[in-house]
């Protein structure tokens, strides 16, 4: 099993712009580590205090078919200077055999640069 991490940032805090956003990252990590919803043994979102609207698993389940992926959502630590409206998620998935391509998209970029895709431009944040 591999753990595979990703990140992103929404605009405001509505259903709209969180569900728009986690069918982006779901979707890209899906399409860059080669994985199908049946390979993902479990995922774990995590939320910014500042965001309520929805949870975000249920935009995965709604936007990108991951009906039976177990899944569960969380709070981040309310960690001072932090980013805000941050959504993160980690992926437990069948091993594959390749490198494993961790996703930061829009703003959350700037949390692990060092793990950002090269591919994507940084001013699209992977629009």
């Amino acid at each position: 099993m591999r753990g595979i991490r990703g990140a992103t940032q929404i605009e405001e805090n509505t259903v709209p712009a969180m569900e728009e956003a986690v069918a982006e990252l779901c979707a890209a990590l899906c399409e860059r580590n080669g994985i199908r919803p049946e390979d993902i043994g479990w995922a774990i979102f995590t939320v910014t205090h500042d965001l309520d609207a929805d949870f975000p698993a249920r935009a995965a389940r709604v936007r990108n078919g991951w009906h039976q992926v177990p899944m569960i959502c969380s709070r981040e630590i309310p960690v001072p200077g932090s980013l805000a409206r941050i959504i993160r998620v980690l992926l437990h998935v069948e091993s594959i055999d390749r490198p494993v391509r961790h996703v930061y998209l829009r703003g959350a970029r700037a949390l692990r640069p060092d793990l950002a895709d090269p591919e994507v431009p940084p001013e699209t944040g992977g629009r």
